[in-house]
């Protein structure tokens, strides 16, 4: 029997003849498409972009929390959706919504280290979204975000757990 329990690091994870349910995960229901990792940092919940709804960014050009009721757990996070409609795009292309570089500053994972974002730090570019530690960074990433991409892309799958700060 899987249930849901929380990892070492806070984030939810798939176990097997495990005992006891974090009851706030009951409403998320669990896709188990593996993929990159996720950035969790800030969130106590292990919420991806800190709860806020990736679909959002792109649909209402904005960051928006997402609810309770519109959840699913992907990659050891909860992902959160201010609708049915927008979780059901995330769900049939999730590729498409998923923040780069695990949602982890983009400006930096250009630098070579991994560290929290604030949801209304944002951006799109070339059809990605991108986030960032705080809308100062936001400004640094937005004066030459083709090269920091170009960067970031290049450093990503090099970077770990021991590279968060």
């Amino acid at each position: 029997m899987e249930e849901l329990l929380l990892n070492r690091r806070g984030l939810l994870i798939l176990a097997t003849g495990a005992v006891g349910l974090p009851t706030r995960a009951l409403a998320a229901e669990p896709d188990r498409t593996k993929t990159t990792p996720v950035n969790t940092l800030g969130s106590d919940e292990a919420f991806a972009i800190r709860g806020y709804d990736p679909v959002a960014y792109f649909r209402e050009g904005a960051p928006r929390l997402g609810l309770a009721e519109h959840a699913l757990i992907r990659d050891e996070a909860v992902w959160r959706f201010a609708s049915a409609e927008n979780k059901a795009l995330f769900k049939h292309d999730p590729q498409r919504y998923l923040p780069a570089y695990g949602g982890f500053c983009a400006y930096g994972t250009s630098r070579g280290y991994l560290v929290k974002i604030e949801p209304e730090a944002w951006s799109i570019a070339g059809g990605r979204l991108f986030l960032n530690y705080d809308l100062d960074t936001r400004s640094t990433w937005l004066s030459d975000t083709e090269a920091y991409i170009s960067r970031a892309d290049r450093l990503w799958p090099g970077l770990s757990d021991r590279d968060i700060r």
